[in-house]
């Protein structure tokens, strides 16, 4: 499974470059107006730091709703790095501005997926990957992670080799479960990437650790 983390912060970019399993980046207008970027000089700018920063796709959102809209700044988003990965929310004009990406060899990320159905209309598109929201649909007392199940039973009977993003990510278990489901990848906040690493069974063991090399180094000195 691919790990994306999902921000527009550097700094938490960085941290998560720096563990060395990072994949990818996942932006939208929302994480990078966060960071202070207003004008869309300043949008563009930020999204080509970041891919700089990172050898992986970096998904860029376009910030517009009508498909004439989104392929014009679409593509100004694409000549900015080659990883740029340009993010079209699942609309009717989504799917368009998706279809036509895909015949001039733009890579698209189709965001705001909430059902299979929208996922196969992604694919049938031609969208590279299609971010699947877990969290938002937990969140509405429906089951996210059978989405995930859904979408990769669909793809799988068709061999369609859209990518499916496991996005809304609110803890590690998700992740676990996306895993297992064979989802292609997730992307979260730098929190949960971390939280990834972690167990109190680790920590209980390293404090035992600690203080049995404590005994042993008092041994050596003397």
């Amino acid at each position: 499974m691919k790990f994306f983390i999902d921000t527009a912060s550097l700094s938490e970019i960085d941290d998560a470059r720096s563990l060395g399993v990072l994949d990818g980046v996942t932006t939208n207008p929302t994480l990078i107006a966060k960071e202070g970027k207003r004008d869309y000089s300043e949008f563009k700018d930020h999204i080509k730091r970041i891919c700089q920063m990172i050898d992986g796709p970096v998904s860029a959102e376009v910030t517009t709703l009508k498909a004439s809209e989104m392929i014009v700044e679409g593509e100004e988003l694409a000549a900015i790095h080659k990883n740029v990965i340009v993010k079209c929310p699942l609309t009717l004009d989504g799917i368009k501005a998706i279809k036509y990406f895909s015949s001039q060899g733009i890579k698209t990320n189709a965001t705001l997926v909430f059902s299979p159905s929208q996922a196969l209309m992604a694919a049938k598109a031609g969208a590279a990957f299609v971010s699947a929201f877990v969290g938002r649909l937990d969140d509405t007392s429906s089951d996210g992670i059978s989405l995930i199940e859904q979408i990769v039973q669909i793809f799988r009977n068709y061999d369609i080799e859209t990518e499916i993003l496991v996005d809304s990510v609110r803890n590690p278990i998700h992740i676990v479960q996306a895993a297992l489901l064979g989802a292609d990848a997730a992307t979260m906040p730098l929190k949960v990437l971390e939280q990834l690493a972690l167990h109190p069974l680790t920590a209980t063991g390293l404090d035992q650790f600690v203080q049995d090399a404590k005994v042993i180094q008092r041994g050596v000195k003397h």
